[in-house]
């Protein structure tokens, strides 16, 4: 089984333990993301998000697992999950689909399985976690109360938070990433210019 390891994230630049067979390329499916997951270091990091979400062209890597739940378990590891159930999966024959991933973005599933046939793999997986910005700052999610959550952290943390948000591919263009394009602007010496 040929398995694509779908990334928009720091998968991308920081594999970790992941292990696949080629690079990275920007030849998956459009899905949309934005920056609206707080994740446990407090950056703003990347999810699928049915609501919030912007189109965008996703990366596929091939996973060196040819068994789907060894390729889910290799993401689940590089994710640092405590289990499986945030790890979406697609496999076209015999059709079988991670149920969490259906209830949290249907249309996405929808849109990678269609990938998945017009692509020459079998199956695909990816990161599914959903967006809990509300429930980690009890204010709902939009572009202005994400970057307020920004402006709020302290120095290294804003720098982390700042450094994931640049260093997303370009391909990832959300109205959360302009926003903070404009809001902090990096000066000559690349140093994080505040107003």
């Amino acid at each position: 089984m040929r398995i694509s390891v779908l990334a928009w994230g720091s998968i991308i630049w920081d594999r970790q333990n992941l292990k696949v067979l080629d690079g990275f390329k920007p030849t998956g499916p459009r899905l949309p993301l934005e920056f609206c997951r707080i994740s446990s270091d407090g950056r703003l990091t990347l999810a699928i998000d049915e609501t919030v979400g912007t189109a965008c062209t996703t990366y596929s890597g091939t996973s060196a697992f040819k068994n789907i739940d060894a390729a889910v378990e290799n993401l689940r590891e590089r994710e640092n999950m405590p289990g499986p159930k945030g790890v979406g999966f697609t496999v076209l024959r015999p059709r079988k689909q991670s149920q969490t991933a259906v209830e949290r973005h249907p249309a996405a599933v929808r849109a990678i399985t269609e990938w998945i046939a017009a692509s020459g793999f079998d199956a695909a997986i990816w990161t599914a976690l959903a967006s809990n910005f509300a429930e980690k700052t009890s204010k709902r999610f939009s572009v202005k109360t994400a970057i307020h959550y920004l402006e709020n952290l302290d120095g290294e943390k804003l720098s982390r938070a700042l450094r994931y948000t640049r260093d997303a591919p370009a391909e990832i263009q959300t109205p959360v990433r302009e926003a903070v394009d404009v809001r902090w602007s990096l000066g000559a010496s690349g140093a994080v210019a505040h107003d």
